[in-house]
């Protein structure tokens, strides 16, 4: 199983913090962003990553060559932004043989278990399926409205009246049919070019676990305080593999 880890942006709402580290090396809790979805990568079993890289793109490669992991990850810089969408054209050949894979974004930080979402994934059978979590004030994300049967009726990046609280979040089970609505051109963004064109055609999973975007000052130090780890999701994964 293969994932999408995206994490090239500037980081620019985050400085100084950003000025001398990219953001998904932040630490949370003293462990860098990205050393926390790596290992939840393991733990989904996810086999390899492809995470793109731009700002601080030495410190990254650095970082990956001296991971450890039983992920392996694969490194592209991007010299110039391609935009969400754009990473996935561009790369959709490395995927190209995959039924489904994952799409993380890598300033979200949550301990959710994500298998779940995956069996949703499978069941509705979708070209998507969309984690979602309700947030306070929609209109700054990408907000879902969802049928009887959680197939999304609608996407809308950063609405100016919201149809819901429902808000992406970063998270995505996606198959190729995702990577042929994506339009020809970059930049190319997920939330604003390419989800609202495949309403109808993706499921939605509600997450209810923590999950935060730490792309703000505010956020990144409620984080600090109020991470719990992956340590539950690890014991959860234990206990279903005992079961077995």
């Amino acid at each position: 199983m293969k994932a999408f880890l995206l994490a090239a942006g500037h980081g620019t709402r985050l400085r100084p913090l950003t000025d001398r580290l990219p953001k998904c090396l932040l630490p949370i809790q003293g462990m860098p962003m990205l050393e926390i979805w790596l290992e939840q990568c393991a733990l989904l079993g996810i086999d390899e990553v492809l995470i793109n890289i731009h700002s601080h793109a030495n410190l990254v490669r650095e970082f990956v060559a001296g991971h450890r992991g039983t992920t392996r990850v694969h490194v592209v810089e991007e010299k110039n932004l391609l935009g969400s969408a754009g990473t996935l054209r561009a790369n959709a050949d490395w995927v190209s043989r995959e039924p489904y894979f994952w799409i993380f974004y890598g300033d979200v930080l949550t301990n959710a278990d994500l298998s779940q979402m995956l069996d949703t994934h499978l069941v509705k059978a979708q070209a998507a399926t969309l984690g979602l979590y309700q947030v306070l004030d929609p209109k700054r994300c990408g907000v879902v409205t969802l049928d009887e049967n959680d197939i999304v009726t609608q996407f809308v990046e950063k609405p100016t009246r919201p149809a819901s609280d429902l808000a992406f979040a970063g998270l995505m089970v996606a198959t190729p049919e995702l990577l042929g609505a994506i339009p020809p051109r970059d930049p190319c963004d997920i939330g604003f070019d390419l989800l609202p064109r495949l309403s109808g055609r993706m499921a939605g999973y509600r997450i209810s676990e923590y999950l935060i975007d730490i792309g703000t000052p505010n956020n990144y130090t409620h984080a600090q305080q109020t991470w719990p780890g992956l340590h539950r999701m690890r014991r959860d994964h234990e206990a279903c593999y005992e079961q077995r």
